[in-house]
Parts: structure tokens; sequence; C-alpha cells
């Protein structure tokens, strides 16, 4: 397997890294940089556990070759806090128990963090829309939508 080297930004922070040309996105980020916070839920682009933001977008990490994201600006969910504090949108979801068991949230997080960048009043429909590629299988929409809500 041929081997690459690749330098990109990850949560403000310039890493460079070899890794092989089959890697996923997913795979460096959780395995060669350690960091866990982004969730393998389906490894099939459908259930948005693995969303990061690839330069501002949310993108399914499992389904991306981390070769592709040579030169790009990556947010996990541990690049969300600042300086110990969390994220407006990660606080709202603590406070209204948005978080459930907690391995969609990394993905919710990061799409709604998407949403409120580039839209800061979104309605209740345009959140239901931008979650939509994040299942949650706790069943538990209704105080995500309200976390989200909260936070703008």
């Amino acid at each position: 397997m041929s081997q690459h080297e690749i330098t990109l930004t990850v949560n403000g922070s310039h890493e460079r890294v070899t890794i092989p040309s089959n890697m996923t996105l997913l795979t460096m980020l959780r395995e060669v940089l350690v960091l866990t916070g982004t969730k393998n839920g389906c490894a099939a682009g459908e259930c948005g556990a693995c969303t990061v933001l690839l330069n501002g977008e949310p993108v399914n990490s499992c389904m991306m070759l981390a070769v592709e994201a040579d030169g790009a600006n990556i947010v996990t969910v541990e690049g969300l806090a600042r300086d110990g504090t969390l994220d407006k949108i990660q606080q709202k979801f603590v406070e209204l128990t948005g978080v459930q068991c907690g391995f969609c949230t990394p993905g919710m997080l990061i799409s709604a963090r998407a949403l409120l960048d580039r839209n800061p009043h979104p309605s209740e429909a345009e959140i239901q829309d931008a979650l939509r590629g994040n299942l949650c299988r706790c069943t538990g929409y209704t105080r995500i939508v309200q976390a989200v809500q909260e936070a703008i």
C-alpha cells in the first residue's frame, strides 16, 4: 500500500501525517491524531456520527479518504470548545439533556454548529433539515432541536 504525506489543520493545529492511500479521514482522526470524539457509527455515511467540518462544511468522515483532506481545515467535536469553555451549542445540549447515550452527539453538535455558522437564526424546520443526516437511536430529537434553538 502506498503512503502519502499530507498536511492539514485540525482544530486549529497544523498537522503533517503519513498515511496509507486507503485510510479514511475518520480513521486518521481517531487512530493517527487520537481525536476519538468523532464516532464510527455505520461506516456507510448514513448515521452522521462521524460528521466533521471540512472547510466549514459538514462531511461524513467515514466516506472520505484522508488524502482528500490534504490542505483542508478540519474541525472535530474536540475543536468546538475553546480555552476550556464549551461552545454555546455544547452547553445547550448539556443543559437541555440533548445528550442521551452520547454516540450521535458529536455529529449532531458539528451539524448544528455548521448550521448556526451559516444561518444564525434558523427556523425549527431549518434545524430539523440540518440534522436530517444525523441519526439518534435513542428517539430524542425534541431536546436536540430545543438545544439548537436555545443556542441561537
